[in-house]
């Protein structure tokens, strides 16, 4: 397809079929799975993302990345809605802690965080 598309995604993992042998059913699989696509192609009537309504499912019905990815995603929402940080934001102040134990030597005193 010769098009300017609206969002990235893996190239190379695409995956098509032909359905009923008529119509070509193609797979595309995002660099960020988190986010809702109105539209595939720049141009093209936008769906609105807001009017979606996703099946409810359990935790337990879910394969081990997207349950991983959910889990995720509802532990931010609760942390955000407290004033707390991210799961990000504790992977970065972490990183960053075990920095600064490595390098005693480098004064941080003067950083400005966040």
């Amino acid at each position: 397809i010769n098009a300017e598309y609206g969002k990235q995604w893996y190239q190379r993992r695409v995956r098509g079929h032909l359905e009923d042998n008529r119509v070509v059913v193609l797979t595309l699989e995002k660099f960020n799975k988190v986010e809702w696509w109105g539209t595939i192609i720049k141009g093209d009537n936008e769906i609105s993302t807001k009017k979606v309504q996703p099946e409810n499912s359990k935790l337990g019905d879910l394969d081990g990345e997207t349950r991983g990815m959910v889990e995720k995603m509802m532990y931010d929402q609760r942390q955000k809605a407290a004033g707390k940080p991210t799961s990000d934001d504790e992977k970065k102040a972490e990183t960053m802690r075990k920095f600064m134990e490595q390098h005693p030597e480098m004064d941080f005193s003067k950083c400005k965080w966040g």
